[in-house]
């Protein structure tokens, strides 16, 4: 089983690549990563259900190229980001408004026009942490299938539709082949080094046990190094492209065992689900921009309910300071796991007796 599990992963690795490939050669955001989920997604939809039959991404295979990702912001971290706390106070603020308020809407529409019993549309409407989404929605009797489409679909589509939204507003494609790879420039480091970096960040991860701690970890030493003078860092263009791709096709699978009807009743919630909570953005990245020295881009990419690892991809293409962006992402995960695990006991707790 080890072993087939290894040569399915390697077919859809090479699927991705030839997807992100082609992409490449277009003006488009984001080619390799976007490129290998369709590619993906497509595979999964073609393929014979046996051949997909319990199969996932070994996380051993995923998770060193979460820590690059990881490792290329850290690497972009300047020491005025240390050392001036308004914008990073001005984002966490409006975060926190944010957060609740998105779920809130979503919770609404979820059981107004989806017709989701409570548990089902509450945890679908939770704009991040899909992990802890899945799990203590499962727990708490929501209908699993449902959830799970409205929680991945939430992270595509923002993925899709952020890169092509900011490409359409500036007037070129951002994120593109080219603009990933200059993020290589300059005398790349020793594999060893880049490697080793990434262990003990992960490590660091682990044991601070922080939202996505697999990439945060490695961010944190990347960026100490850097902002310190101690050390620098860059990951050659092969390394930053074949992560694009591992994560790419990650997210196209996901559509892996979902059927025709549970997607067909998600997608359309998903869809305006995931526009209103861009357009929410958008207006509150308006608020942070008039309280701090923040670009309009990372602003509205601080407060997009896509994943932090996504989302920082599109930070990085930018060049729209991606460590601030990373960070408001593992708070918004952090406030609105808190959010789920206390407000469902509250809005299910039974009325008090009248007096």
């Amino acid at each position: 089983m080890h072993a087939k599990t290894l040569l399915k992963t390697a077919l859809f690795l090479i699927l991705g690549s030839l997807g992100g490939w082609i992409m490449s050669h277009f003006p488009l955001p984001l080619p390799y990563m976007l490129g290998a989920m369709a590619t993906s997604a497509l595979a999964v939809a073609f393929l014979p259900r046996s051949f997909m039959a319990g199969y996932a991404v070994p996380e051993y295979v995923r998770m060193p190229f979460i820590a690059c990702i990881g490792l290329l912001i850290g690497a972009q971290v300047h020491l005025e980001l240390l050392t001036d706390w308004r914008p990073i106070a001005a984002l966490l603020c409006v975060v926190t408004v944010f957060a609740p308020l998105a779920h809130f809407i979503n919770y609404r529409m979820m059981r107004r026009y989806g017709g989701y019993d409570v548990p089902t549309a509450f945890f679908s409407a939770a704009p991040g942490g899909l992990i802890e989404a899945m799990s203590l929605g499962e727990r708490a009797g929501a209908q699993i299938g449902l959830l799970t489409v409205q929680q991945f679909l939430r992270i595509i589509l923002v993925v899709t539709l952020i890169p092509f939204a900011i490409s359409l507003w500036v007037g070129h494609p951002v994120g593109s082949a080219a603009g990933m790879a200059s993020l290589s420039q300059g005398e790349i480091s020793p594999l060893w080094k880049i490697i080793a970096i990434g262990v003990l960040g992960y490590a660091l991860g682990r044991a601070l046990r922080i939202p996505a701690g697999q990439m945060t970890g490695p961010l944190i030493l990347a960026g100490l190094l850097t902002a310190t003078g101690w050390a620098e860092l860059t990951l050659p263009a092969w390394l930053v492209i074949l992560a694009q791709i591992v994560i790419g096709a990650t997210l196209g699978l996901r559509f892996n065992g979902l059927s025709a009807a549970v997607l067909r009743r998600g997608v359309t919630l998903a869809i305006v689900s995931s526009i209103i909570m861009l357009a929410l953005g958008a207006a509150l990245a308006l608020l942070i921009i008039s309280l701090a020295d923040v670009s309009g881009s990372a602003a509205w990419l601080s407060l997009a309910p896509g994943g932090v690892t996504e989302m920082a991809l599109v930070a990085l293409s930018l060049a729209a300071d991606p460590a601030l962006v990373t960070i408001a992402h593992v708070y918004r995960i952090a406030l609105t796991v808190f959010i789920m695990s206390a407000g469902y006991a509250r809005i299910t707790r039974p009325p008090s007796p009248q007096a």
